[in-house]
């Protein structure tokens, strides 16, 4: 049987559109860094899944170094030893960015500041000119 990486409870990734790559790690770990292959290269490709149109489109728009031109997604995990645990955090990242482009914003609705708080603003202004102004130099 075939696993899945789930987005929510209608919205599932297969397996087979997630590109899974073993890689030789960056960075010290003496010997073992040359000879284990335990960094994860994931690829997946945007325009060719079985996403929803709108977690496409969302993606795409995306301002993000992880996805391509060619609309797909690259991710490097390479933060432990295991290369096990590797793959999972690259999983959880991709799972992460799906699941943020799904989250719609509120709309912000301008507001202006109340007659009492632009008073209490001027008053603490006038307050504090005056607290310096008792600084200055006494003429006599």
């Amino acid at each position: 049987m075939e696993t899945m990486l789930s987005i929510s409870n209608y919205v599932v990734i297969p397996d087979s559109e997630i590109e899974l790559q073993a890689i030789r790690a960056q960075g010290p770990g003496g010997q073992n860094v040359n000879k284990v292959s335990s960094a994860i290269h994931l690829r997946f490709d945007i325009s060719n899944s079985s996403l929803p149109e709108f977690y496409k489109e969302e993606l795409l728009k995306l301002n993000d170094n992880r996805i391509s031109k060619e609309g797909v997604i690259v991710i490097k995990a390479q933060s432990t030893r295991s290369q096990e645990q590797n793959r999972e955090e690259a999983l959880s990242r991709l799972q992460a960015l799906v699941k943020s482009v799904a989250v719609v914003q509120k709309r912000r609705r301008p507001t202006k500041p109340t007659r009492g708080s632009k008073l209490k603003r001027v008053d603490t202004k006038t307050k504090r000119g005056h607290l310096k102004n008792l600084r200055t130099k006494i003429d006599y």
